[in-house]
């Protein structure tokens, strides 16, 4: 009887994978679905869609972005890591949720292991600005007054644990000077009272301060990304200011549940890579503050893991613990 168990079992794990096989060859064959795991409207929302836009033709199916946000972006990443491994549900994920997030929060619902990653498809610039009442006009010049103040200077940002908050608290983790955070519930209500001079910085992601800047209603000190933004080329990076080794980006990319079939990984790797690649798509993402970026999965795989291993230390350091 035992025997006869193990044959049926054995039978039975074979004829899945067969079927696994044809189905993964046979992919897609109905509408894919893109989980966004934050509200429309934002950066990661906006580059999602524009990606399903190009993406959809080249797979011969429908690709519909749907939003689910919620605890930092852990509600939809859940939702696609709980998914059938089968292409038809993938996330557009970032680095919150993959590498500062499980430093942050006590309990995650899901680990890194339940995910894999297609490729990486952006990174949003976030930018040093000022009020223009402050009186610094450089990265050494802020630092200079950051010192000579501290924990008076006091910067913006969309939330304990958001991007902007973690580029400030490296930049004081390697320059030494304090500031005091003042937390918002979103990047709008934090520029808002940027503009207002209620505040007197923000690492404001450059989706929302691109327009402030360009109308000199805010004065533009550094970049957070290891290269200079295309469209405002003017504006030097903080480790060109002076802050060696800064690098403060919030990368979004593409991810199926773990177990997903390698040719279906393969083949969306292969179709994102060249949407990410064309100049159309690059040149759209770039508007609103993204600079448009590919690899392997296994390439991805790496850089994740090199980013939770680097923004942990930065947020045992801080002592930020999620709200």
């Amino acid at each position: 009887m035992k025997y006869r168990t193990t044959v049926r079992l054995a039978l039975a794990a074979a004829l899945w994978a067969v079927c696994a096989a044809a189905s993964a060859q046979n992919w897609p064959a109905k509408p894919i679905r893109l989980i966004v795991p934050f509200a429309p409207g934002g950066a990661v929302d906006i580059t999602a869609r524009t990606l399903a836009q190009a993406l959809a033709p080249r797979l011969g199916q429908p690709i519909v972005v749907e939003n689910r946000g919620g605890a930092g972006g852990n509600i939809g990443v859940e939702f696609v890591a709980r998914a059938a491994p089968d292409g038809y549900t993938l996330a557009m994920a970032t680095s919150a949720q993959m590498a500062i997030n499980p430093h942050m929060y006590a309990k995650m619902p899901f680990e890194g292991r339940d995910l894999v990653g297609i490729t990486p498809v952006g990174q949003a610039v976030n930018v040093l600005c000022v009020h223009p009442s402050i009186p610094a006009r450089s990265v050494k010049e802020f630092i200079a007054l950051a010192r000579a103040n501290p924990g008076k200077l006091t910067y913006a940002s969309g939330g304990t644990g958001a991007s902007d908050h973690i580029a400030a608290e490296l930049f004081m983790s390697l320059t030494g000077v304090r500031m005091t955070h003042v937390p918002y519930k979103g990047g709008a209500p934090a520029m808002l009272d940027l503009l207002a001079g209620n505040v007197d910085a923000g690492f404001s992601t450059m989706a929302t301060a691109i327009g402030p800047i360009r109308a000199n209603r805010l004065r533009a000190l550094g970049l957070t990304s290891t290269r200079r933004f295309e469209p405002l080329p003017q504006i030097p990076t903080i480790a060109e200011g002076g802050v060696a080794g800064y690098e403060a980006i919030s990368w979004y990319g593409l991810f199926a549940p773990a177990g997903t079939a390698a040719e279906i990984v393969n083949r969306l790797n292969q179709e994102t890579v060249a949407v990410l690649q064309s100049e159309d798509v690059r040149k759209r993402m770039l508007e609103f503050g993204v600079l448009a970026t590919s690899s392997t999965p296994e390439a991805f795989a790496a850089y994740i893991a090199a980013d939770l291993l680097r923004w942990g230390k930065v947020i045992r350091a801080s002592g930020i613990k999620a709200e």
